[in-house]
């Protein structure tokens, strides 16, 4: 009796705090839309501002799809993509973390396309954070690729940058939760995508990391393939 009335005031207090996030995402995407709506109407173009707030918009929905994890353990929500479009998309929203602090060279070529069945949130913030993690990187200079291609029905992409490479004896607790190679981190972000994406059918490995250069890749099958 006891378990089950700590198990239904642990389901109260996760539904008074997901209404809460969810209430202040609302706040946040009503904003952005405010402050594009003024940018238009002052005929203001600026696409360093237009990328940000695609960032923030598309990060807020990604944050809301979590929030229902806390309602549901089944909340994803798949659907039929197209490849080429989806991986665009990552990589413009990853360039909101690009700063004038640091001289990177972004580089992407995406090889041809079919559709993937995929949760498109969840799908793009795995994107999103190895990108961001390969500028995180990188000191002052260097340089970012991404290149994407349907091969032998699978889509594959592999994700390079040459900042400071993942020490050989590390390379194996990567994908760990808890585990982190940044002063500041949690130890959560390659983990999470990596479950979000065999979720998804798809997997996340890293092919190599040296000093020249550091590379995880991607593998998701074409929605014929997956059916």
């Amino acid at each position: 009796m006891t378990d089950q009335l700590t198990l239904e005031n642990l389901n109260q207090q996760i539904r008074c705090v997901s209404h809460e996030i969810r209430n202040h995402l609302s706040i946040c995407d009503m904003y952005s839309q405010i402050i594009r709506k003024n940018l238009e109407k002052s005929n203001i173009e600026n696409q360093a501002i237009e990328n940000a707030l695609n960032c923030i918009q598309k990060s807020i929905q990604i944050i809301g799809s979590n929030v229902l994890d806390l309602k549901s353990l089944n909340s994803s929500s798949a659907r039929i993509y197209d490849f080429k479009t989806i991986v665009s998309k990552g990589i413009e929203l990853s360039k909101a973390y690009l700063n004038e602090d640091k001289n990177i060279n972004f580089d992407s070529f995406i090889k041809n396309t079919d559709n993937i069945y995929i949760d498109e949130n969840r799908f793009l913030a795995c994107l999103v954070n190895i990108i961001k993690n390969g500028i995180e990187a990188i000191d002052i200079t260097g340089n970012i690729e991404v290149y994407a291609e349907i091969k032998d029905q699978k889509g594959i992409i592999k994700i390079s940058n040459n900042g400071k490479p993942i020490p050989k004896e590390k390379q194996e607790d990567i994908f760990t939760q808890g585990y982190t190679t940044k002063k500041n981190g949690c130890g959560l972000g390659l983990a999470i995508c990596k479950r979000y994406l065999e979720e998804q059918n798809a997997t996340l490995k890293l092919t190599k990391s040296s000093k020249k250069q550091t590379q995880f890749e991607i593998t998701i099958p074409t929605y014929t393939n997956n059916q």
